[in-house]
Protein backbone atom coordinates (compact mmCIF):
# COMPACT_ATOMS: atom_id res chain seq x y z
CA UNK A 1 0.00 0.00 0.00
CA UNK A 2 2.75 2.44 0.98
CA UNK A 3 4.73 1.59 -2.16
CA UNK A 4 1.66 2.30 -4.26
CA UNK A 5 1.18 5.68 -2.58
CA UNK A 6 4.83 6.56 -3.04
CA UNK A 7 4.68 5.52 -6.69
CA UNK A 8 1.56 7.65 -7.21
CA UNK A 9 3.17 10.63 -5.50
CA UNK A 10 6.30 10.34 -7.64
CA UNK A 11 4.19 9.95 -10.75
CA UNK A 12 2.28 13.14 -9.90
CA UNK A 13 5.52 15.04 -9.30
CA UNK A 14 6.95 13.92 -12.64
CA UNK A 15 3.67 14.79 -14.40
CA UNK A 16 3.67 18.31 -12.96
CA UNK A 17 7.31 18.74 -13.86
CA UNK A 18 6.72 17.47 -17.41
CA UNK A 19 3.82 19.89 -17.88
CA UNK A 20 5.81 22.78 -16.53
CA UNK A 21 8.56 21.99 -18.98
CA UNK A 22 6.06 21.76 -21.82
CA UNK A 23 4.42 25.06 -20.90
CA UNK A 24 7.85 26.62 -20.60
CA UNK A 25 8.92 25.27 -23.97
CA UNK A 26 5.73 26.46 -25.66
CA UNK A 27 5.77 29.94 -24.11
CA UNK A 28 9.48 30.35 -24.88
CA UNK A 29 8.83 29.40 -28.48
CA UNK A 30 6.14 32.11 -28.65
CA UNK A 31 8.67 34.68 -27.48
CA UNK A 32 11.27 33.48 -29.99
CA UNK A 33 8.83 33.62 -32.90
CA UNK A 34 7.67 37.12 -31.94
CA UNK A 35 11.33 38.16 -31.89
CA UNK A 36 11.86 36.70 -35.38
CA UNK A 37 8.88 38.69 -36.68
CA UNK A 38 10.16 41.89 -35.09
CA UNK A 39 13.65 41.33 -36.58
CA UNK A 40 12.15 40.76 -40.04
CA UNK A 41 10.15 43.96 -39.75
CA UNK A 42 13.24 45.91 -38.63
CA UNK A 43 15.40 44.55 -41.45
CA UNK A 44 12.77 45.19 -44.13
CA UNK A 45 12.42 41.46 -44.86
CA UNK A 46 8.78 41.72 -43.76
CA UNK A 47 6.25 44.28 -44.84
CA UNK A 48 3.69 45.70 -42.42
CA UNK A 49 0.95 43.68 -44.13
CA UNK A 50 2.94 40.43 -43.94
CA UNK A 51 3.58 41.11 -40.27
CA UNK A 52 -0.16 41.54 -39.73
CA UNK A 53 -0.76 38.14 -41.27
CA UNK A 54 1.96 36.57 -39.11
CA UNK A 55 0.43 38.16 -36.02
CA UNK A 56 -2.87 36.51 -37.01
CA UNK A 57 -1.04 33.14 -36.90
CA UNK A 58 0.38 34.01 -33.48
CA UNK A 59 -3.12 34.94 -32.31
CA UNK A 60 -4.35 31.44 -33.19
CA UNK A 61 -1.50 29.87 -31.23
CA UNK A 62 -2.21 32.08 -28.20
CA UNK A 63 -5.91 31.17 -28.41
CA UNK A 64 -5.09 27.46 -28.49
CA UNK A 65 -2.71 27.78 -25.54
CA UNK A 66 -5.22 29.79 -23.51
CA UNK A 67 -7.94 27.21 -24.14
CA UNK A 68 -5.74 24.20 -23.47
CA UNK A 69 -4.01 25.58 -20.36
CA UNK A 70 -7.16 26.82 -18.64
CA UNK A 71 -7.65 23.49 -16.86
CA UNK A 72 -4.05 23.50 -15.66
CA UNK A 73 -2.74 20.60 -17.73
CA UNK A 74 -1.71 19.97 -21.32
CA UNK A 75 -2.57 16.57 -22.71
CA UNK A 76 -0.17 15.03 -25.24
CA UNK A 77 -2.74 15.75 -27.99
CA UNK A 78 -3.04 19.42 -26.94
CA UNK A 79 0.73 19.81 -26.84
CA UNK A 80 0.99 18.23 -30.30
CA UNK A 81 -1.65 20.64 -31.65
CA UNK A 82 0.21 23.66 -30.25
CA UNK A 83 3.46 22.39 -31.74
CA UNK A 84 1.80 21.90 -35.16
CA UNK A 85 0.49 25.47 -35.06
CA UNK A 86 3.89 26.79 -33.99
CA UNK A 87 5.62 24.80 -36.75
CA UNK A 88 3.22 26.27 -39.33
CA UNK A 89 3.81 29.80 -38.02
CA UNK A 90 7.58 29.26 -38.04
CA UNK A 91 7.50 28.11 -41.67
CA UNK A 92 5.35 31.09 -42.60
CA UNK A 93 7.78 33.50 -40.92
CA UNK A 94 10.64 31.94 -42.90
CA UNK A 95 8.74 32.08 -46.19
CA UNK A 96 7.65 35.67 -45.70
CA UNK A 97 11.15 36.79 -44.72
CA UNK A 98 12.60 35.17 -47.85
CA UNK A 99 10.08 36.14 -50.53
CA UNK A 100 10.24 39.08 -52.93
CA UNK A 101 8.02 41.31 -50.75
CA UNK A 102 9.92 43.81 -48.65
CA UNK A 103 8.99 46.57 -46.29
CA UNK A 104 10.37 49.98 -45.47
CA UNK A 105 11.67 49.64 -41.92
CA UNK A 106 12.10 53.41 -41.66
CA UNK A 107 8.48 54.30 -42.42
CA UNK A 108 6.44 55.64 -39.51
CA UNK A 109 3.97 52.78 -39.86
CA UNK A 110 6.70 50.14 -39.74
CA UNK A 111 8.36 51.77 -36.73
CA UNK A 112 5.03 51.80 -34.88
CA UNK A 113 4.50 48.12 -35.59
CA UNK A 114 8.12 47.31 -34.71
CA UNK A 115 7.57 48.84 -31.27
CA UNK A 116 4.32 46.94 -30.78
CA UNK A 117 5.72 43.58 -31.89
CA UNK A 118 8.86 44.08 -29.78
CA UNK A 119 6.74 44.82 -26.73
CA UNK A 120 4.64 41.74 -27.45
CA UNK A 121 7.85 39.66 -27.68
CA UNK A 122 9.02 41.10 -24.36
CA UNK A 123 5.72 40.23 -22.70
CA UNK A 124 5.85 36.69 -24.10
CA UNK A 125 9.37 36.42 -22.65
CA UNK A 126 8.14 37.62 -19.25
CA UNK A 127 5.46 34.90 -19.31
CA UNK A 128 8.02 32.25 -20.33
CA UNK A 129 10.33 33.40 -17.53
CA UNK A 130 7.46 33.20 -15.04
CA UNK A 131 6.71 29.64 -16.09
CA UNK A 132 10.38 28.65 -15.80
CA UNK A 133 10.80 30.24 -12.38
CA UNK A 134 7.57 28.79 -11.01
CA UNK A 135 6.05 32.23 -10.44
CA UNK A 136 3.18 31.38 -12.78
CA UNK A 137 0.81 28.48 -12.35
CA UNK A 138 -0.44 26.63 -15.40
CA UNK A 139 -3.86 28.28 -15.11
CA UNK A 140 -2.31 31.72 -14.77
CA UNK A 141 -0.26 31.04 -17.89
CA UNK A 142 -3.46 30.13 -19.73
CA UNK A 143 -5.10 33.39 -18.62
CA UNK A 144 -2.07 35.39 -19.72
CA UNK A 145 -2.01 33.65 -23.09
CA UNK A 146 -5.63 34.77 -23.54
CA UNK A 147 -4.39 38.32 -23.00
CA UNK A 148 -1.60 37.79 -25.50
CA UNK A 149 -4.21 36.55 -27.98
CA UNK A 150 -5.97 39.91 -27.69
CA UNK A 151 -2.66 41.76 -28.17
CA UNK A 152 -1.73 39.89 -31.33
CA UNK A 153 -5.28 40.31 -32.66
CA UNK A 154 -5.01 44.08 -32.18
CA UNK A 155 -1.67 44.14 -34.00
CA UNK A 156 -2.98 41.92 -36.81
CA UNK A 157 -6.06 44.10 -37.27
CA UNK A 158 -4.03 47.31 -37.28
CA UNK A 159 -1.56 45.99 -39.87
CA UNK A 160 -4.11 44.21 -42.08
CA UNK A 161 -4.23 47.09 -44.58
CA UNK A 162 -0.45 47.52 -44.60
CA UNK A 163 -0.45 50.70 -42.49
CA UNK A 164 -0.48 51.25 -38.72
CA UNK A 165 -1.65 54.72 -37.78
CA UNK A 166 -0.86 56.68 -34.63
CA UNK A 167 -4.37 56.15 -33.21
CA UNK A 168 -4.14 52.41 -33.82
CA UNK A 169 -0.80 52.29 -32.06
CA UNK A 170 -2.15 54.28 -29.11
CA UNK A 171 -4.96 51.73 -28.75
CA UNK A 172 -2.48 48.83 -28.94
CA UNK A 173 -0.18 50.49 -26.40
CA UNK A 174 -3.07 50.98 -23.98
CA UNK A 175 -3.99 47.30 -24.22
CA UNK A 176 -0.34 46.30 -23.83
CA UNK A 177 -0.08 48.42 -20.68
CA UNK A 178 -3.07 46.56 -19.27
CA UNK A 179 -1.56 43.17 -20.18
CA UNK A 180 1.79 44.17 -18.68
CA UNK A 181 0.05 44.88 -15.37
CA UNK A 182 -1.71 41.52 -15.50
CA UNK A 183 1.61 39.73 -16.05
CA UNK A 184 3.19 41.57 -13.12
CA UNK A 185 0.25 40.84 -10.81
CA UNK A 186 0.11 37.14 -11.65
CA UNK A 187 3.88 36.74 -11.25
CA UNK A 188 3.84 38.47 -7.86
CA UNK A 189 0.80 36.94 -6.19
CA UNK A 190 1.00 34.12 -3.65
CA UNK A 191 0.33 31.35 -6.17
CA UNK A 192 3.14 29.11 -7.29
CA UNK A 193 3.38 26.25 -9.76
CA UNK A 194 1.83 23.04 -8.52
CA UNK A 195 -1.29 24.69 -7.13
Amino acid sequence: MQRTLIALALSAIFSISAFAQSAGTETQRDANQQQRVEQGLKSGQLSTKETGQLERDEQRIDRTQARDMKNGALSPAEKAQIQREQNHASQQIYQDKHNATTGNPNSASSRRLQNDVQRNANQQQRIANGVKSGQLTNRETGHLEAGQKRETRNEANAAANGHVGAREQAHIQGRENHQSGRIYNKKHNDKVRGE
